[in-house]
């Protein structure tokens, strides 16, 4: 067998994670030709059969799933080495950055950061992102951690990433203060609107199993994927919502809303999500231990 040209092997793998040799071309800026023509070199001489093409999409054979898995941990882990080396030494500035999830708790997420906020020393970032997209910013060491109320293992995502409890809230009833019905739910609820986060979100999941415990059906005027939205509408129109109450924690010391029933055994978790490498840099460890 001749010699690994590495060069190759690093074209087939940024092809093998895009599904793409337009776009690989274009982020690697070669020509496509060029790059069709490295990708069969590199079959040739290895005497092997890479990919097969369905349709328009490149699809990785047998063989291409092996090879791929060990290219990925040679520039996994030469992406870590970079990243190591442009974040220096644990006694230098750092900058961390931070990818949230777009349905997360700003208010969550402004306690979680606070032991950066008290490093003068150190800079971060915070972007806020769908969870696809955050775990391939993850995996490309764009973060160094993120945040999300959705277990990684339950989305099936692989076993490259360290997925972290490190906090969750319970749930509540929240609405216009001073108008709680008075009795055991449900009574008093039937007539009053409701605001829920959207199906997609595993508090709606818990709060449509209290109501079928409780044979009760709310009736729902919208529905949303947004903490932050939900906090509005909750403030503005007078509706039923169902959040953790540090949602809307503001709103309730200045007796706008109110809590009116801490849903039973419901909860909203919370995860810090990391890869699993050599380096985490310590501020990013002490955030992940401090909220549980």
């Amino acid at each position: 067998m001749k010699k690994l040209n590495y060069h190759h092997l690093y074209y087939f793998w940024h092809i093998a994670l895009s599904g793409s040799v337009t776009k690989t071309a274009q982020e690697c800026f070669v020509s496509q030709s060029a790059l069709s023509q490295q990708i069969k070199l590199f079959e040739q001489n290895m005497n092997v059969s890479l990919f097969e093409r369905t349709g328009r999409k490149l699809t990785l054979t047998d063989m291409g799933e092996k090879v791929f898995a060990y290219a990925d941990d040679i520039f996994t882990t030469g992406q870590e080495l970079e990243s190591f080396i442009k974040k220096g030494s644990e006694n230098h500035q750092q900058h961390i950055s931070v990818g949230v999830q777009t349905t997360l708790s700003r208010n969550f997420t402004e306690r979680f950061i606070n032991p950066l906020l008290l490093k003068p020393d150190n800079t971060f970032s915070i972007s806020t992102r769908g969870i696809n997209d955050l775990l391939d910013g993850l995996s490309k060491h764009k973060f160094d951690i993120i945040l999300t109320n959705q277990h990684i293992g339950i989305l099936n995502k692989g076993p490259e990433y360290n997925s972290q409890l490190i906090s969750r809230q319970s749930i509540s009833i929240i609405g216009p203060a001073g108008k709680a019905p008075s009795g055991d739910f449900p009574k008093g609820y039937s007539k009053i609107k409701w605001i829920l986060p959207s199906q997609n979100i595993e508090i709606r999941s818990a709060f449509n199993a209290f109501c079928a415990v409780k044979n009760f059906k709310p009736t729902v005027v919208a529905q949303v994927d947004d903490m932050a939205m939900l906090r509005l509408l909750a403030r503005d129109t007078g509706t039923l919502a169902v959040l953790p109450p540090v949602v809307v924690k503001d709103e309730i010391e200045n007796g706008v809303l109110s809590e009116y029933l801490v849903l039973p055994n419901v909860y909203e978790n919370f995860y810090a999500v990391t890869m699993k490498r050599k380096f985490i840099p310590d501020i990013v460890r002490e955030m992940m231990n401090s909220h549980f």
